[in-house]
């Protein structure tokens, strides 16, 4: 079968053992299957997020934080019974959610998972954490399984959009993609002790050298989706190899350029989000990926 399941529609018969843009075939692949400590305060929370890394991406980002497990593929093939052991794994662990990390290419193996899941017991919020970068068709597939949405909207620039993630169309797609998502879960819910159960949050992460575009992206979304949606504001880029020599992602986010952001999203208004002090570029936001708990 001809994969289509996400933007790129490349056609790969990944089902016969081809790889199309993401890299990797229709069999899960998964790198790290942890509870997670580094993600927003109601995703986190005390216990951690049950997060489920996959291996592979649809984006080609330049910069990536992930790049042994989104450009590399590290990990390991599981079974469709694997992953869901895993789910509940997470839960006894104490696990606040099962969240599920660039899981766009396995959206539709994803379903019948997810759906037997929560039909045999597993009663904590099921988050789909991706790049942004997804198709609508795709997304209505996923509803009523998902109860948080958590995507990136990464540029407001097409021509930023197709240097750092080979995807010119980016800002276009994720505009209906979230659109989509914030259809499913118009409402942000938190339970008695502050953790997110339903709804979506939208992660910026703020580019060296692009504060012009932040204020585009954060303006458009602010002014679309106003209180309804939940907003992190991210100031870890952290320089791979890959980018030493680029002439602006070479460096970390300066201070004064994540300052003029944060002021600027005050100035409009924004309350509903988070934002990141001090040094946030911490070995700590990318976990070790060692096959833990796969």
């Amino acid at each position: 079968m001809k994969c289509d399941i996400c933007p790129r529609n490349c056609g790969a018969e990944r089902d016969k053992g081809n790889f199309g843009i993401c890299g990797v075939g229709d069999k899960f692949k998964v790198s790290r299957a942890a509870l997670h400590f580094w993600e927003e305060p109601c995703i986190s929370g005390d216990t951690g997020s049950g997060t489920i890394f996959f291996s592979g991406c649809n984006l080609k980002c330049i910069f990536c934080q992930n790049n042994d497990i989104s450009h590399e593929k590290f990990g390991k093939e599981i079974t469709d019974d694997r992953l869901f052991e895993i789910m509940f794994e997470l839960k006894e662990k104490g696990a606040a959610n099962i969240n599920l990390v660039t899981p766009t290419h396995f959206a539709e193996r994803l379903i019948p998972v997810i759906s037997r899941a929560k039909k045999e017991g597993l009663n904590i919020p099921i988050l789909y954490n991706s790049g942004g970068y997804e198709k609508v068709e795709t997304l209505k597939k996923l509803e009523g399984l998902i109860d948080i949405y958590m995507p990136d909207f990464k540029y407001w620039s097409k021509a930023l959009a197709k240097e750092y993630s080979a995807a010119a169309d980016y800002p276009d797609i994720a505009k209906s993609a979230i659109a989509e998502m914030v259809r499913q879960q118009p409402e942000v819910v938190f339970s008695s002790d502050g953790m997110m159960q339903k709804g979506v949050l939208i992660r910026h992460m703020m580019m060296p050298g692009n504060l012009s575009d932040s204020k585009k992206v954060m303006k458009y979304l602010y002014e679309t989706y106003g209180d309804s949606v939940y907003f992190s504001i991210m100031s870890q880029y952290t320089p791979t190899k890959a980018v030493l020599n680029h002439p602006l992602l070479s460096r970390r986010v300066a201070e004064e350029e994540y300052d003029a952001l944060i002021d600027f999203c005050c100035d409009m208004g924004m309350e509903n989000a988070f934002t990141q002090e001090g040094e946030a570029a911490d070995e700590s936001f990318i976990p070790p990926f060692t096959l833990e708990g796969v």
